[in-house]
């Protein structure tokens, strides 16, 4: 018996089919790759964060690995649709959305979450969530310039006009990481495609031996 947060006299509950069997089944290990970076377009209008995530599902689905995307913006439509964007709410944003992706790991499944998570806080909070080494924490290192000319839905101007308040790089701030494990940004002046750029995270993963059991 415990008592966490405002819940008491509630008790976990263990089961005998336990994250290392469910790994072994899919032949994979369970992680959160965390897509953090300031709005912005990418290729086909979407933004870059989304890019690559989509990019990186659809790669890890032709290898035969299991992932699920937690998208910000399609988020906001179901299960945190009550939250706005004041400082605290983007807070309980991130939180939810870390408890999410770490079922989603301890599932066995790679989960790609991607958010803009301005506070620095906040994905560090996540990452204390899971076992450090599970936790990659991918940073779209775009500059705003770059970001404010490929902006195809008009939200930076919108937002220098004062018609969007709390706008992450404009009157809101964007934190970014002190230590993260991988670093996407451009090379001689030129973005990598999503292809690279998801290639760069899938090689990754490889490496660190997610994509087997």
């Amino acid at each position: 018996m415990s008592t966490v947060g405002n819940s008491t006299n509630i008790f976990w509950q263990e089961c005998s089919v336990g994250k290392a069997e469910r790994q072994k089944l899919l032949n994979q290990k369970g992680c959160v790759l965390w897509i953090t970076g300031l709005s912005g377009s990418g290729m086909l209008g979407e933004s870059w964060k989304s890019t690559l995530a989509c990019t990186v599902g659809r790669e890890l689905h032709s290898k035969g690995n299991l992932s699920y995307i937690l998208d910000g913006d399609n988020l906001r439509h179901g299960l945190n649709k009550d939250l706005g964007f004041k400082a605290e709410d983007r807070t309980e944003n991130i939180r939810r959305v870390g408890e999410v992706a770490k079922l989603f790991a301890d599932a066995g499944l790679i989960c790609i979450a991607s958010l803009i998570s301005p506070y620095r806080k906040d994905r560090d909070a996540c990452r204390a969530m899971l076992p450090d080494a599970n936790f990659i924490e991918v940073f779209m290192n775009m500059p705003l310039e770059l970001c404010e000319q490929r902006d195809a839905k008009g939200l930076y101007k919108l937002a220098r006009a004062g018609k969007i308040k709390g706008f992450t790089g404009i009157d809101d701030p964007y934190e970014p990481p002190l230590n993260c494990e991988i670093e996407i940004q451009q090379k001689d002046g030129v973005c990598p495609t999503p292809n690279d750029m998801a290639g760069e995270v899938v090689t990754y993963l490889e490496e660190k031996g997610f994509l087997q059991s």
